[in-house]
């Protein structure tokens, strides 16, 4: 009898455990104008939109977002779990000081619209531009790609090649 009460104990003791993590998780349903893009979160292929993404991580941990499809230019986002708060979370922070981690949540969607590679051709330079005007053209979107990688939403190699771009551009 007194094992039977222990181990009632530990079942009970088990599935709070289960349900109060369980409780941790926040869902987004990322969607993409057009859709089946394929999708990277933090690096990793994941599949194609719209795309269920679910994950324990804490308030303010941030996530990239990549989506790629064809004849559109490559999308690089991030969402953070700061969206929307957890009223279930900040009831269980009053029980035990872990919840309060995860007391935010992603909001329940996040659409992504594409833009199409032919829109973002730039018109012809005009001939009264200056090389310095160029120059400082060249070096903002350096920089901005700097910042990408900086911040790992593209990797090295994706750099490379953008970069390559942008120089060899007239």
């Amino acid at each position: 009898m007194n094992t039977y009460s222990i181990t009632t104990k530990a079942i009970a003791l088990l599935l709070t455990i289960a349900i109060l993590f369980s409780g941790c998780a926040s869902t987004t349903l990322i969607q993409s104008i057009p859709g089946e893009a394929k999708i990277y979160i933090d690096g990793q292929p994941v599949g194609k939109t719209p795309y269920s993404h679910t994950d324990t991580k804490i308030v303010g941990s941030k996530t990239t977002v990549k989506l790629v499809k064809e004849g559109y230019e490559d999308l690089y986002t991030s969402f953070s779990r700061t969206e929307q708060a957890d009223v279930g979370a900040i009831i269980g922070g009053l029980f035990l000081l872990v919840p309060f981690l995860w007391t935010m949540e992603y909001n329940p969607t996040h659409t992504y619209e594409m833009v199409p590679i032919a829109e973002q051709e730039q018109p012809a330079t005009p001939v009264s531009q200056t090389q310095d005007d160029q120059s400082s053209v060249k070096f903002n979107k350096l920089k901005e790609l700097k910042q990408l990688l900086d911040d790992n939403i593209i990797t090295q190699e994706e750099f490379e090649k953008e970069k390559a771009k942008i120089l060899e551009a007239k």
